[in-house]
This record gives structure tokens, C-alpha cells and sequence, in this order.
């Protein structure tokens, strides 16, 4: 039985309180982004902001930097009205924020960075005076232990975890009396540095909020924390009062989630695996190891930016493996290509994360995007048969729910779940034997993800095989026979099915362990 949490009040800090929030809520059209939030942070304070992908963590994270506007609600810093028009206002009031999605432009030098949003002149001729900006660049970087980085190199040329660094840094020249840390150690191979400047800068009285998935820092630097949940605020707690089961249950909403049970018969993984993965390492990846049967869905939990992509990217060809091989019904493949993946004897096909740009041709019809994965069995000779096309394309539009009136429109014209049925029926009409489905329901409404889920039960239970990963812990505990969590480029669990549940999912991805089974 998890510890209960102890509540801290907004008003058991108020002399202290460098920022107040309370009630702010924000909306997009029918989607509640944020609900009655509540949140103070005391001066001085590192304040942890927590939450499941999706509760409302950057949507709060963009009002706080005045990137976006709330619809209601107050705010108030230093016991002043605050609402800032702008990133700018947000900083001329003293608020500043390293994103997570850094926000250093990748072709301007680190001194024009740190000089932004103007830069050093001239006196006489009023042009940039590039050796002022590189010896002021050269003094912040000394006063914040970043010595080692050259002020005049470009942003692009430096490795992750530095450019992480100097946007904080650029965020800490401007002396904030509130500093909002957006997952400040997501690239950082050790958290010494970044640990010394909080203790730095929170004794000076500055609060900083500290937005993060991991529990192990936040024990370490905060002494309350603030969880959101569907957008809004659950509960402030006091870290050291509560166990790591107590804060799971507040994220997710209950202790031990319940399953939703299909009809659909339990997988039995005997004989060769469609497709085994060994050792293989590309991008951020290292070392996945996995097999994938026929018939079965192979889900993939984890939080944003772990190598999950990566991993898709590698299976499909996108992606450069260093190491590892990928062996299709026990005969090692080359899959070098999306051309190599989608040959008759490695038959992969994949689903990807952007449907904007990585998935849709925007200016061609919804047949025309379908066919694309299978010109040859369209016509004969190099020539396009549009009766043949029409069948095969109408075949599989069938399967996915999309209805034959929308083929001949541009799939411009198409609604988002749309657009997505379209690119799901692409993969089918290749007769891909194994789908790779990255997040297929993101941004769909609730029909059309009925639809795609009914695709792809499906799709395994005809004997195909589906590998899936999932922003959302309550699809793949539905859809899933088996499930792979991957935690800072590695697979650290391979969940059974009795076990998919929200609490071991979110233990997993969050580098803790709740009696999880580890992968081999």
C-alpha cells in the first residue's frame, strides 16, 4: 500500500511565494488542454512539476514563458498581477526558461545565442560587433563552469548535451527571479553540472520550477512537487512524504489499473519469430534485443525522446545501425532501406510518427497516396491501370473504414483521422506481413481510433505481425499481447500481458522498477 501524500495549501508559504497559480485553465476548441491548475512555488524553492505525457505539463510550461495565453485563471509573481504578452514580457518580469525543445537557432554561433534577442554594436558604424559578443559569450561561459565550449563555434557543431547546456546558461544570464526547467537533464550523461547551478541560483532566491520524469532527481533537489493529470492539478506534495507507488498513483489516477479484456485469443509464441532483433544499436538505441511473432502485437511504451524512434527508423531502413542484425523468419536481412524493408522477403512496412510530413503526398488524391506503396500491382509495364488501381485501393479503404467517396479527393482535404486511415490502408495494400505503427491514434478523434484499433486486431489476427508504440499507456494496455519499455536508448523491460498495467508501464519508463520483468 502506497504512503498517502501530504498536502501543502497554497496559503502555507504565502509571505514566501514567488509565483502563484490558481485556477488557470486553456482550451483548444473542444480539447481541455489545462483544467483548474493550482501551483505555488515558494523563493528559493525547486518546485518538481510532474506528469504523464499528455497531463498538461507544456501547455502550463508555454503560459508560465508567455509563448500562449491562459483562458482564465490568475497568476501572480511576487504578489504582482502576471499575465505576460510574450516570451520577452515573460523575461522582462523576471521569469526565463530552458526549453526542452531547445531554443537556440543551430547556424548562429554560441555568442550570438547568448547575445540574442539583440546583439553588441558598433558605436560609430552601428554594425554587430562580433568581438564584444564572443568576449562577453567567453565570460558567461567561465562563470557557469562551461569553459570547455568555444563562443564562436555554431550551435550545430556541438554535441547534445552542451547545447542543453548553454541554453540554460543563456537562461541563467538573464538573472530570473523565477527559472523554469523543462526536462533539464533529458541529453545529460551526468547532472553534477546542472545540479550545481540550481544550488547556485536558489541561493540567491530565485525558485525554479523543475519539469521532469525522473523521480530519482526530484527526491534529490525538491522538497515538494505539484502533479498534473488530464490537465489539471491533483495534489502538491511533499517529495519525501510520499513513495514512488504514491506519486504513479496520482499520475495515472489509481494504484493498479484494470485491464480492459479482449475477445481476442491469446497469442502462443512458439516456433520462429517473424522478425528477431539482436544486439541492435543505431541513433540512440543501444543493444535491443527482441522477437516478434506472428499474430502478435508488440507494444512500446516509453517516455518522449528515448530511441523509440530510432528504433522504428533502424527497423524500417531510415536509420544507420552501428551493431545488432534483424533476422526475418530466422534468416538474417539486410534492411538498409525503406526499399530493402518492403521487399517480398523482408515485407516491413511502417506507419510513421509525423503525418504531415513524413507520411502524406499532400497534392496527390487519397487512391493515388494508397497506391504508392504498390505500383506493380497496379498495371503492367511501368503503366498505372486506373481500373486495377481502383479495385486494389477500394479493397483495403474497406478495411480501415474509409469510405469510397473520399478517394478522389486531395488528401489535403481529408480530416487528420482521415488522412491517417489512408496511410494505414498504404501499408496493407503492400501486403506488408509486419506493420510498424508509430503512435497511429495520435491526434484522431475517438471513432476513427476505433476504427484503426479494429485494423489492427485484425490485421494479428489474420497472422500478421505489429509492432507498436503508443503515447497513450491505456492504448497499449488494450491492443498489446506483450510490451517492450525503453528507457534512455535501452529496452529495460518486456512486459506479459497479466502485467500491462499503467503502474509497471510508468515505472518502467521512468527508470524505476515495481517487479517488472527485464528484457534478456
Amino acid at each position: 500500500m502506497s504512503a498517502l501524500p501530504t498536502i501543502r495549501t497554497a496559503t502555507d508559504a504565502v509571505a514566501a511565494n514567488a509565483m502563484v497559480l490558481s485556477g488557470l485553465h486553456k482550451s483548444y476548441g473542444p480539447t481541455v488542454a489545462l483544467q483548474n491548475v493550482d501551483l505555488s512555488i515558494a523563493a528559493g524553492e525547486v518546485h518538481a512539476l510532474l506528469g504523464e505525457n499528455g497531463a498538461g505539463k507544456s501547455t502550463l510550461v508555454k503560459i508560465l514563458t508567455g509563448a500562449i495565453t491562459p483562458d482564465g485563471g490568475s497568476m501572480e509573481l511576487y504578489g504582482q498581477p502576471y499575465r505576460p504578452a510574450s516570451i520577452l514580457a515573460a523575461r522582462a518580469g523576471g521569469v526565463c526558461t530552458a526549453f526542452q525543445e531547445l531554443s537556440l537557432l543551430p547556424n548562429l554561433t554560441v555568442a550570438q545565442n547568448l547575445a540574442l534577442p539583440s546583439q553588441p554594436t558598433r558605436r560609430l558604424l552601428g554594425l554587430v560587433d562580433r568581438r564584444r559578443a564572443e568576449e562577453r559569450a567567453r565570460a558567461l561561459l567561465a562563470e557557469f563552469h562551461l569553459d570547455a565550449i568555444d563562443p564562436r563555434a555554431t550551435v550545430a557543431s556541438l554535441s547534445l548535451a552542451n547545447r542543453q547546456r548553454v541554453e540554460i546558461a543563456r537562461a541563467l544570464s538573464f538573472r530570473p527571479r523565477v527559472l523554469v526547467l523543462d526536462e533539464p537533464s533529458a541529453v545529460q550523461a551526468s547532472t553534477d553540472w546542472l545540479f550545481e547551478r540550481i544550488a547556485r541560483v536558489t541561493a540567491t532566491g530565485t525558485a525554479v520550477l523543475y519539469v521532469s520524469h525522473r523521480l530519482n532527481e526530484i527526491r534529490q533537489l525538491c522538497r515538494h512537487g505539484t502533479v498534473l493529470r488530464s490537465g489539471a492539478s491533483m495534489a502538491t506534495v511533499a517529495i519525501g512524504e510520499v513513495d514512488d507507488a504514491g506519486i504513479f498513483e496520482l499520475m495515472v489516477g489509481r494504484h493498479q489499473v484494470a485491464r480492459r479484456q479482449d475477445a481476442a485469443a491469446t497469442v502462443v509464441r512458439t516456433g520462429t519469430p517473424r522478425l528477431r532483433v539482436s544486439g541492435l544499436s543505431a541513433g540512440k538505441v543501444e543493444a535491443a534485443s527482441f522477437s516478434l511473432h506472428a499474430g502478435e502485437i508488440l507494444g512500446v511504451a516509453g517516455l518522449d525522446g528515448q530511441g523509440q524512434r530510432d528504433l522504428f527508423d533502424a527497423l524500417f531502413g531510415l536509420q544507420r545501425k552501428r551493431a545488432g542484425t534483424i533476422e526475418i523468419d530466422g534468416q538474417e536481412k539486410d534492411v538498409s532501406s525503406p526499399t530493402r524493408a518492403m521487399r517480398a522477403d523482408v515485407s516491413i512496412a511502417l506507419v510513421p510518427e509525423e503525418r504531415k510530413t513524413e507520411g502524406i503526398f499532400p497534392y496527390l488524391s487519397v487512391k493515388d497516396n494508397i497506391a504508392l506503396a504498390s505500383p506493380a500491382s497496379m498495371g503492367r509495364g511501368g503503366v498505372v491501370l486506373r481500373e486495377r488501381q481502383l479495385r486494389h485501393v477500394k479493397s483495403v479503404a474497406g478495411k480501415v473504414d474509409l469510405q469510397d467517396r473520399y478517394l478522389d479527393f486531395d488528401i489535403n482535404d481529408l480530416s487528420g483521422g482521415n488522412q491517417q486511415k489512408a496511410l494505414l490502408a498504404r501499408v496493407l495494400v503492400c501486403g506488408a506481413r509486419t506493420l510498424l505503427l508509430f503512435d497511429p491514434t495520435r491526434g484522431v478523434d475517438v471513432g476513427t481510433k476505433e476504427s484503426i484499433y479494429a485494423t489492427i486486431q485484425e490485421f494479428a489476427s489474420e497472422g500478421g505481425s505489429v509492432l507498436l508504440y503508443s503515447s497513450e499507456l491505456s492504448e497499449l494496455i488494450r491492443l498489446c499481447d506483450r510490451c517492450l519499455v525503453v528507457y534512455a536508448g535501452r529496452i529495460v523491460a518486456d512486459l506479459p500481458k497479466a502485467e500491462i498495467d499503467e503502474t509497471h508501464l510508468l515505472a518502467a519508463a521512468t527508470g524505476h522498477a515495481l517487479h517488472h520483468r527485464m528484457a534478456a
